[in-house]
């Protein structure tokens, strides 16, 4: 054991070094501009029960399942984000984590029924639309969101998801956000065509020889739509995220061909056909619609679309592509957060 001696010069720093961490503490709980929140309060919460598991709260469904979904942050803006695929994962939007603390926004990252990190059953009635458009709900309860602060995030067939929530439970949002995801399943196959026949000939002989045996699943027929296609329209940074690599290793393919297709080139799942267009005037809440120009969405209906619902505004990314989230990130994060922002404000405006 020993002694600490107290030199004047000791209690100088000693009285220095408090002022420098109560400053520090300080500065870190400044209150948050637009969403007056502080720093401290937003990293103050828990998620129910005892024992804290980093935000992680697994949501019991009522047919028995549960899902996983992750919390972070404490701020009156709380955004649920849905992923694509059907059955891909959270871990590609994780990419929200480096924007959405600094902006003082509340977020919860959540994998759907039949996602790696939930329960996935054996059992294909359980992949409809209108079921999951029931499990958004049961979250959204469970995590106590509601129409003062609640926001819907979708991507490709989350954006899908979410128009279909917002159709029957729009009271329920404070806005809503349909990123790179058409409301039509013939204008998607359209455009897939448009997109295919710009390859090279070669390219698309060869392609058709793998589809007319339903040779899907053979490496060298996925490789090149990887190399030839998803590096061009899905995501066009030279050396694709890890988080989107993960997500990618982790999908169901049995539900993404349920109810996708077996190839992005061959959509025939119980999607097919599938449909809101007409019904989007419906829409009321403030909606902001993303594209891309290098989408496998048509850009240009991401922004009829956005003059389609009631209260839309449009969000171009000029340098991205399906998933402008990362290859054109600056311009869409910094959109997105402005529109989240100007309704939380009360100064939302449309196009």
């Amino acid at each position: 054991m020993f002694k600490t001696i107290f030199t004047p010069s000791r209690a100088n720093a000693l009285r220095l070094g408090i002022a420098f961490i109560l400053g520090c503490f300080w500065i870190s709980c400044q209150q948050q501009p637009q969403t007056g929140a502080t720093n401290c309060d937003y990293v103050n919460f828990q998620t129910p029960g005892e024992v804290q598991a980093a935000g992680v709260q697994m949501i019991k469904l009522r047919e028995g399942y549960r899902v996983w979904t992750k919390r972070f942050g404490n701020s009156p803006i709380k955004v649920l984000l849905l992923h694509g695929g059907p059955a891909m994962t959270h871990e590609y939007m994780e990419c929200f984590e480096s924007f959405f603390p600094p902006a003082g926004i509340e977020f919860y990252e959540y994998d759907q029924l039949g996602s790696y990190y939930s329960d996935q059953p054996n059992n294909d009635s359980l992949w409809a639309v209108q079921r999951f458009v029931e499990e958004v709900e049961q979250v959204r309860q469970a995590l106590g969101l509601n129409k003062d602060n609640f926001y819907l995030l979708g991507n490709s067939w989350g954006g899908m998801l979410a128009m279909e929530y917002a159709l029957k439970y729009q009271a329920n949002l404070k806005g809503l956000l349909i990123c790179n995801m058409t409301a039509d399943f013939y204008k998607y196959e359209a455009y897939n065509a448009q997109l295919r026949r710009q390859m090279r000939p070669s390219l698309l002989d060869t392609l058709s020889a793998y589809e007319s045996k339903g040779d899907y699943h053979n490496p060298e027929y996925q490789n090149l739509v990887f190399a030839e296609y998803y590096t061009k329209h899905l995501c066009r940074l030279p050396e694709w995220p890890e988080a989107a690599m993960r997500s990618l290793k982790h999908a169901n393919l049995h539900v993404y061909e349920y109810m996708q297709g077996p190839s992005e080139f061959v959509p025939g799942g119980i999607l097919k056909g599938w449909t809101v267009w007409d019904r989007l005037p419906e829409l009321t809440v403030p909606t902001l619609t993303v594209g891309a120009k290098y989408d496998t969405m048509n850009p240009q209906e991401m922004e009829e679309m956005s003059k389609l619902v009631k209260n839309g505004r449009y969000l171009y990314c000029p340098n991205g592509s399906h998933l402008a989230m990362w290859d054109d990130q600056k311009v869409f994060m910094a959109g997105v957060i402005d529109f989240i922002k100007d309704v939380h404000n009360g100064e939302f405006s449309t196009n």
